[in-house]
């Protein structure tokens, strides 16, 4: 075999090499991103996104006012660099009248099968109505947490029979786990 012919099958086996190594390389996993942890003073923040489809119970109560028990659930996914956690199985359970605007509860569970639970109040549930949530505690790591978020809810479908799927748009808020430090306090006004 001619020299030549034997240097360029070298050269054209060495760069098919180099060619898979750095293929294997680009495709290797990489470690998961841990988020920071929550500031000094123990606050954490987060932002993120959540679909949800449920069910939907109306009640007509005369003229244009209704009352609706609503039940839904769905993925969160959530950013940000002290996040309280990546992914949950967010459910919600509310009573939305026209009226009073809504009330509710929802518990948020990792992956792990940790809960966070948490208090709802807002408009009632419609497109670009503000809802706030409050965290009251949880159970494994969650267990005594804090904090507070806020979301506006946007059907994606109703239909007649009861059946919704949404969104919650400008999910955002933060937390404070039990055991991390105190809040700072600040002086009331004086008048």
């Amino acid at each position: 075999m001619d020299s030549r012919v034997r240097l360029t099958r070298n050269r054209a086996a060495v760069l098919l090499a180099l060619t898979v190594m750095v293929g294997v390389a680009a495709c290797a996993e990489k470690p998961p991103q841990t988020a920071r942890q929550p500031t000094a003073d123990g606050w954490g923040a987060f932002e993120g996104s959540w679909t949800a489809s449920g069910t939907r119970h109306t009640l007509h109560l005369g003229g244009t006012h209704q009352a609706s028990i609503v039940k839904v659930s769905g993925s969160m996914l959530l950013g940000g660099e002290s996040r309280i956690g990546v992914g949950f199985r967010a459910e919600v359970i509310g009573l939305s009248d026209d009226v009073q605007g809504l009330v509710g509860h929802a518990v948020w569970t990792d992956e792990r099968g940790d809960q966070a639970f948490s208090t709802l109040k807002g408009e009632r549930v419609g497109k670009g109505n503000r809802i706030t949530g409050t965290f009251t505690g949880g159970t494994g790591r969650f267990e005594g947490a804090t904090g507070e978020y806020e979301f506006q809810w946007q059907y994606v479908i109703e239909t007649e029979e009861g059946t919704i799927q949404g969104r919650a748009i400008g999910l955002k808020g933060r937390y404070r786990l039990a055991g991390s430090a105190e809040p700072p306090r600040t002086e009331a006004a004086r008048p």
